[in-house]
């Protein structure tokens, strides 16, 4: 079992940044990698950025490309998501994710290959 807990999540201006973050128990972490997703009003979830479980490769979204970076520090059990130059169409709920099944060098791409989830945290980019 892992339980995921995410936070940070808020309301910014257009341009603005914030920086998630989530806390990972129950299970040693560099046994997972790790992933965010997103989830706006009347659309599927979507993957938006995944790091392996030995941090040394990371993916994202080509919407995202650029603006946010993923990062995990196995000290503190916690991976982050740093966005900057935040737009509108990255409002959505934002959610954490592990995968226990993965290569050490290996990023999670889809949701199938997730096996825990948090339970969301809401950012919202005022125009």
């Amino acid at each position: 079992q892992v339980q995921l807990a995410e936070s940070g999540g808020g309301l910014v201006q257009t341009g603005g940044s914030l920086r998630l973050a989530c806390a990972a128990s129950g299970r040693t972490f560099r046994s997972v990698a790790m992933g965010w997703f997103r989830q706006a009003p009347g659309k599927e979830r979507e993957f938006v950025a995944a790091v392996s479980r030995n941090g040394g490769n990371t993916a994202y979204a080509d919407s995202v490309k650029g603006r946010f970076t993923i990062s995990r520090d196995d000290a503190k059990n916690t991976v982050h998501l740093q966005m900057n130059s935040l737009k509108p169409e990255d409002n959505a709920v934002y959610y954490c994710a592990a995968a226990l099944f993965l290569g050490a060098q290996t990023m999670g791409l889809t949701l199938s290959e997730y096996n825990y989830w948090g339970q969301g945290t809401q950012v919202t980019v005022s125009s």
